[in-house]
């Protein structure tokens, strides 16, 4: 990714609404630069938007909670009240969402099934993490895809306070190289999307096996994915925040 772009981008998704020369002045870059880049940008084009009083802002929000995320995506909410509402509210609020951005609903293919699969091993997860969640968010069915530019899709998007963990879950039980590759495939662009504050950990969830935790390399890269079954998504979270030693 380009690094003016990046910096940029965050610039605008920090504040609430900042000039053209502002910008400027906060990645010491020359006003002229900084304008090319307003009207070129990919990420700007489809995410930011400029008012009368030319003023850039972010429709997604670089602070947490993380504003403007919820039009994007089936489901979003603190992991907190997740955990609160029940099912049968949870899945017709997703289905509502889903619809509102497109998603399609066809369900020849076993699409409910996935998201009661999805909830039960989320839910599980978090019963099993032992320090305090209520303040990060979680969010299902990301689909930046309503522009012109940008597609990042995530399955499920857990954010703490220096993580966005993007899980592709499969209702699978072998490895294979595509589900890997797409795993992966939008770590840059959700990198750009959170800012430089966060890391983002790709993984990929096989909903049908047991017992599974490994690192798979990514086909003609030299990155690698965890890929764990649902019992073990555990010690991914454990990997990077460190529960027990």
């Amino acid at each position: 990714m380009d690094i003016i772009e990046r910096d940029i981008y965050s610039v605008i998704s920090r504040n609430d609404g900042i000039k053209a020369k502002d910008i400027a002045r906060e990645i010491k870059t020359e006003r002229a630069v900084v304008n090319h880049y307003l009207y070129k940008s990919a990420f700007v084009k489809d995410l930011c938007y400029r008012d009368d009083d030319y003023m850039w802002h972010g429709l997604i929000r670089q602070k947490r909670p993380h504003e403007g995320l919820s039009d994007y995506c089936g489901y979003y909410a603190s992991v907190d009240e997740f955990l609160r509402t029940p099912y049968d509210e949870w899945f017709e609020s997703m289905k509502r969402g889903c619809a509102g951005i497109g998603r399609n609903l066809n369900n020849t293919r076993g699409l409910f099934h996935s998201f009661s699969d999805t909830h039960r091993v989320m839910t599980e997860l978090f019963s099993d993490i032992p320090v305090s969640y209520d303040d990060w968010e979680i969010v299902f069915e990301l689909r930046i895809r309503k522009s012109k530019y940008i597609r990042i899709y995530a399955d499920v998007l857990v954010i703490t306070d220096k993580y966005v963990f993007s899980l592709e879950f499969k209702m699978n039980d072998v490895i294979i190289d595509k589900d890997v590759i797409q795993a992966a495939k939008y770590n840059e662009y959700l990198e750009v999307i959170f800012g430089p504050e966060y890391e983002v950990i790709s993984g990929l969830v096989l909903t049908l096996a047991s017992d599974k935790y490994t690192y798979v390399p990514v086909k003609n890269t030299s990155a690698e994915v965890p890929v764990c079954s649902a019992d073990m998504l555990f010690n991914i979270f454990n990997e990077y925040l460190g529960f027990y030693a």
